[in-house]
């Protein structure tokens, strides 16, 4: 989304002249482990609240409003932001040429891909069916990288190593297929494992998996997994809160952060609204003692 409670980065001072100058951005998940469901051109975040978390819709015992109950307060907050800071006015950002031999690059992934995707799918499908605690696979039509990511994704990668293959490259990239599960607050951490435990059974290997739920702009946690024949695929656990925050509220805010182009200005309420929202999202019962996982050799 080590420590996840993310220390701020220091402020730097502002170049001579103005300008755009920025801090590093911070540690936070990859752009595509954001975009499931969610159309990466969509200008707005939705209007649209979540309804699955029946009870926990009500106010908590401390009397302060749940996530939901506040939805509507993060998406004013959130329009105020783009009145002020408008989409229109943001410099397009130059991209990079494509490396030579990105088409047939791209050609040979798509069709292993294709090749693949069905028995990882269906073995996903069937540890939903099959776990006992209530989960269930959230933006399933979804769990493909739709083929301009993908080709964007590995064009970035050959430029930030650029002593590899393309083929290489591509062969590694984590989420051309993903999925997630969410759970309910109550079952979220068994049922974390519960998922976990069936698909090593089917002879998939974990081998990487982040907890960002003590993080304070970005909860669930994100796991890679490779299938024996080398394909990996990516899995995401959330509640539908978390869920919610991640697709249909700070989204956009997030994709701002990772530009270059943002302004320090707009970077710090950027992050102070990803706060905001995420102080909301309840932690589950044992969820920030799950591991995390970074196996060598991947």
């Amino acid at each position: 989304m080590e420590a996840l409670d993310l220390p701020e980065e220091p402020v730097r001072p502002e170049p001579a002249g103005g300008g755009t100058d920025r801090p590093r951005p911070r540690e936070m998940p990859d752009p595509d482990e954001r975009e499931r469901a969610y159309d990466a051109a969509q200008a707005r975040v939705s209007a649209e609240t979540p309804t699955e978390a029946g009870a926990a819709q009500q106010r908590d015992k401390s009397g302060r409003s749940s996530y939901q109950d506040d939805v509507p307060r993060f998406l004013d907050m959130w329009a105020d932001h783009e009145k002020r800071w408008p989409t229109g006015s943001r410099a397009p950002v130059d991209r990079p040429a494509d490396p030579p031999g990105l088409d047939a690059a791209m050609a040979k992934t798509a069709g292993r891909i294709r090749e693949v995707e069905p028995r990882i799918s269906a073995d996903a499908q069937a540890s939903e069916r099959e776990n006992e605690h209530g989960g269930w696979l959230e933006g399933f039509k979804s769990r493909l990288k739709r083929e301009d990511r993908l080709k964007e994704k590995i064009s970035e990668q050959a430029e930030a190593e650029p002593g590899k293959s393309l083929d290489e490259i591509s062969c590694k990239i984590p989420d051309a297929i993903r999925f997630t599960f969410c759970f309910q607050s109550d079952t979220y951490t068994r049922g974390y494992y519960d998922i976990k435990e069936r698909l090593e059974s089917r002879s998939y290997e974990m081998y990487y998996s982040k907890n960002w739920w003590t993080n304070p702009e970005y909860k669930g946690i994100n796991t890679r997994w490779v299938a024996e024949d080398g394909q990996r695929f990516e899995v995401q656990f959330h509640t539908p809160d978390s869920f919610h925050a991640k697709h249909h509220v700070t989204h956009v805010a997030y994709e701002r952060i990772r530009d270059q182009e943002t302004s320090r200005s707009e970077l710090r309420e950027l992050h102070a609204f990803q706060r905001e929202v995420s102080s909301f999202i309840r932690i589950p019962d044992g969820a920030a003692y799950i591991p995390d996982l970074k196996k060598e050799g991947f």
